[in-house]
């Protein structure tokens, strides 16, 4: 934001917050009667991780909750999106609930309730818990049962704090990444055989939305990751190239989820309950939803792969936008871009939540232990334009969560890349509010009446 350049202004109602995941952030593997989860198992595995590392300790959240959520409180956010470890609360996933995993999560919502600040609750970012996967995972339609006898189990405590629901983060990461690519946990390289995968994610999402339901909860959305899809060229090839990949990221669970229907061409390859049919599902998965979230990151731009590849499809790199540390495109106008499309496909689309947007800059505290971060001030005060862009363009946007509060553990690429508006020193656990906290600390401020 410059001085010449106001931010733009959001209606009053318009909520700013920030977003973590339980094993990004907590630590604490073995504390609490917490189970192993696949994560816990892929990062033993030598090579799986860039650096080696896992999310052991992370930011030791777990301990270190009273602090993280005075930095919410001290950010002025109006929410928080967290997520529940499900090895917390069902250490072999099903059963009878872990008392000590349940007792976490009330002292952090009631914290986080003193502070102002609404929780947002994704019941599953990724961390499955490993007797479940050693069941067959999410190939197994089972997974989806135990999903829903949790989704109850955590209405049921928490029901009375946590207003809004989100099922399932990002089911096309789970599935493809996961399960087709082998790149995240639990690290199977399927391609077209993990199909199943996400078909089952996609029936724990309705099954789960329809467990909420029924124990009171009247905001439940999701959190699909959205990209835009360029093809290379205007190439016949390059073209249905970029289809196929659009329903593959996109479509394959976005469709599901608003229209109650598969894309073309993929319903057949789904399996249906024995003596039931996929059109079952797809009308659980259909339930209607109170918000929609979108993660957005950049554009995939895709060209046609050679004859004989794996895969139809191959990316290519963007070129002409600057690019973060993780070396991803900053297309600001490719959310505005993602939005309109969304509104413009799906006529029942309800109020989109940005329940994540972030960037990746390594920018460690320099003598006076200031972060200077101007990277990530430009990256967010871009992206929020864009979304006032969408919004003059006619799309209901209920609000924007950035990713992520705090530096943290990235995944497969362990500790290499931070995209915190606070820096932790993974040594010592001290946290650092950057340069980007303040700053988005004064856009919440002047937005409020």
């Amino acid at each position: 934001m410059t001085a010449h350049e106001p931010a733009p202004q959001f209606p009053a109602s318009f909520r700013f917050g920030a977003s973590t995941a339980s094993y990004q952030i907590e630590g604490g593997v073995d504390a609490g009667g917490r189970g192993p989860s696949i994560w816990d198992t892929f990062c033993a595995e030598p090579g799986r991780i860039l650096d080696g590392s896992s999310g052991a300790q992370a930011c030791d959240h777990y301990n270190r909750y009273p602090e993280d959520v005075a930095l919410l409180k001290g950010l002025g956010a109006d929410g928080y999106r967290f997520s529940i470890a499900w090895p917390r609360i069902q250490p072999l996933g099903s059963g009878r609930a872990n008392g000590e995993g349940l007792g976490f999560y009330d002292r952090l919502l009631d914290e986080l309730l003193e502070a102002g600040v609404e929780p947002m609750a994704t019941l599953y970012h990724w961390d499955l818990p490993q007797a479940l996967e050693d069941d067959g995972g999410w190939l197994n339609r089972d997974t989806a049962d135990r999903f829903a006898e949790y989704a109850t189990l955590c209405a049921m405590r928490f029901g009375d704090r946590i207003k809004q629901w989100i099922p399932v983060n990002e089911p096309n990461v789970v599935a493809l990444m996961g399960y087709a690519l082998g790149m995240h946990a639990p690290g199977k390289a399927l391609m077209f055989d993990a199909l199943p995968a996400a078909h089952h994610v996609l029936l724990a999402h309705g099954k789960a939305v329809q467990a909420l339901r029924a124990v009171g909860a009247k905001q439940i959305g999701c959190a699909n990751n959205h990209a835009p899809m360029w093809p290379e060229n205007q190439t016949p090839e390059a073209l249905a190239a970029t289809q196929v990949f659009d329903d593959l990221w996109n479509n394959l669970f976005a469709d599901p989820m608003l229209t109650g229907e598969y894309p073309t061409g993929f319903a057949e390859q789904m399996p249906a309950a024995k003596g039931g049919s996929v059109a079952d599902d797809l009308a659980l998965i259909g339930a209607p939803l109170d918000f929609y979230g979108v993660n957005y990151y950049n554009p995939f731009q895709v060209g046609a792969a050679p004859e004989g590849a794996e895969m139809p499809f191959e990316y290519r790199d963007i070129e002409g936008y600057p690019k973060t540390d993780f070396g991803w495109p900053v297309v600001p106008d490719g959310l505005r871009e993602q939005l309109v499309h969304l509104r413009d496909r799906y006529p029942n689309l309800p109020p989109v939540v940005i329940t994540e947007s972030g960037c990746a800059y390594n920018m460690e505290p320099d003598a006076s232990g200031v972060v200077d971060d101007q990277p990530r001030i430009d990256y967010l005060d871009s992206h929020l334009r864009a979304v006032a862009d969408a919004m003059a363009e006619g799309v209901d946007v209920a609000g924007y969560y950035t990713w992520s509060l705090m530096d943290n553990f990235e995944w497969s690429e362990g500790y290499s890349q931070r995209f915190g508006l606070v820096h932790v020193d993974y040594d010592t656990q001290v946290r650092t509010p950057k340069r980007s906290y303040d700053w988005f600390r004064s856009v919440i401020a002047a937005s409020r009446p």
